[in-house]
Order: structure tokens, then C-alpha cells, then sequence
């Protein structure tokens, strides 16, 4: 009789520090009683009946899902590797536990899907020069998927597009391309301006004869700077056109 007594104390005190849970700030406990769902329990101390009473838990921090690279074809047929971060939370730990086994894995898996699909209705211009747009697609097609869940995708970005060697080589004389083009059109639209300026600057010479006899002797002063045994005499031609109408 004294031994029952002290052993049924240790099992009582055993079973008490057992059923005792204690949940963080940012963990939510699922309680499930006989097997049914009987609500969801905040951060502190807790106490679950072993063998009556069941409790999940769960985080409500951020989650960052590094997605692997997946093997794209876009839409116009070029094929690429991309990869991408995805970040999400629980939000209902109710759903997240009644309504998928594991929603970090599923939400893994739909990710990796959600970014062939999307990817692959882009062409290969538009990855990579609107990556913007891309992780805005991706981020509303998965939180529309992922709301049945209990999970909220806050944020999708696009790490890594590996290209072949081929398409780097094609993209690189492509752009060497593009360059040389621009330079030509730099260089002609000089040229036009310089005409322009030039017909000006004529046009006005012609129309003020005092202006054109300065210049003459500016033109003379540069020549007569310059260190050369050969100096050629510019003859105005308004000094000629008498002779030659005669």
C-alpha cells in the first residue's frame, strides 16, 4: 500500500508534464479532441489530455522556398533554365491542417509547376528584360492556388535564367548588331545637322557681302599661321565676275 501510493503520484506527475504544451509567439497549436477538430490555441501554456486530446503546430513566420531550376521552353521556342524564390505564410492554420497533408511541400510542388507555366506563355525577350511583370504572374497565380491552403505567397522573385551556348553567341551578335546600328544613325544625323548648319551659315554669307570679306581674311590669317613653303591664294570670285560678263 505505501509503494501504490508513490507510484501512482509519479504517474499522475508524469502524465501532468506531459500533457503541459507551451507554443511561442509565432506558433498556433490545432487541437483535435476524440479526433475532431475543436479549435485553434494561441501562444502559451497549454494543456492537451494524452490519448483524448491531439495538437498540431505550426509556424506563422515566413517561409523562404528556394525553387530549382526548371527546364522552360518560352513561346518562341527557346529553351531555358530558370529559377526562383518564393515566400509564404500560414495564415489559417485550420486549413492548413484539415484541407492538405503538407502545405509546405505542396506549396514547393505548385510553385515548380506555376513557373514552367507561366514562364513558358512569355517569349525570351520578355524573361529577361520583364522579370517585374513575370514574379507579379507567378505570386498571383499561386496565392489564388495556394488561398484553399491557409497560405499566403507574399512574394515570388526570379533568381537565375541560364541560357545555352548557342543563344549566348546569337544574343551577343545580336546585340553587337543593335550597336552598330545606332552608331550609324548617331553618324548620319550628324551629317544632316552639319549640312543644315552649313547651308545656313552659306545662305547667310551670301546675302551680307561684308561677311563673306571677312571671312576671306580670317581664311588668309590661318593660312598665313600655318608652316608651309606652298600658300594657295583664294581669288574672291565678285572680283572676276566683271571680267567674265565681259
Amino acid at each position: 500500500m505505501n509503494l501504490s501510493l508513490p507510484i501512482v503520484l509519479a504517474i499522475l506527475l508524469l502524465l501532468t508534464v506531459s500533457s503541459i504544451r507551451i507554443l511561442k509567439e509565432y506558433e498556433r497549436g490545432v487541437m483535435f479532441t476524440l479526433g475532431r477538430f475543436t479549435g485553434v490555441k494561441g501562444p502559451g501554456v497549454r494543456l492537451v489530455l494524452p490519448v483524448i486530446q491531439q495538437m498540431k503546430t505550426l509556424e506563422l513566420r515566413t517561409v523562404v522556398l528556394n525553387v530549382p531550376k526548371q527546364d522552360v521552353i518560352s513561346r518562341d521556342n527557346v529553351s531555358v533554365k530558370v529559377s526562383a524564390v518564393v515566400y509564404f505564410r500560414v495564415v489559417d492554420p485550420e486549413k492548413a491542417i484539415l484541407q492538405v497533408v503538407n502545405p509546405y511541400e505542396a506549396t514547393s510542388q505548385l510553385a515548380q509547376t506555376t513557373l514552367r507555366s507561366v514562364a513558358g506563355q512569355h517569349e525570351m525577350d520578355e524573361l529577361l528584360s520583364q522579370r517585374d511583370r513575370l514574379n507579379a504572374a507567378i505570386q498571383q497565380v499561386l496565392d489564388l492556388n495556394t488561398a484553399a491552403w491557409g497560405v499566403k505567397v507574399t512574394n515570388v522573385e526570379i533568381k537565375d535564367i541560364d541560357l545555352d551556348e548557342t543563344m549566348i553567341r546569337a544574343m551577343a551578335r545580336q546585340a553587337e548588331a543593335e550597336r552598330s546600328r545606332r552608331a550609324k544613325v548617331i553618324h548620319a544625323e550628324g551629317e544632316k545637322q552639319a549640312a543644315e548648319a552649313l547651308a545656313e551659315a552659306a545662305q547667310l554669307l551670301s546675302s551680307q557681302p561684308a561677311s563673306l570679306q571677312l571671312r576671306y581674311l580670317q581664311t588668309l590669317a590661318d593660312i598665313s599661321n600655318e608652316k608651309s613653303s606652298t600658300i594657295v591664294f583664294p581669288l574672291p570670285i565678285d572680283l572676276i565676275a566683271p571680267l567674265l560678263r565681259r
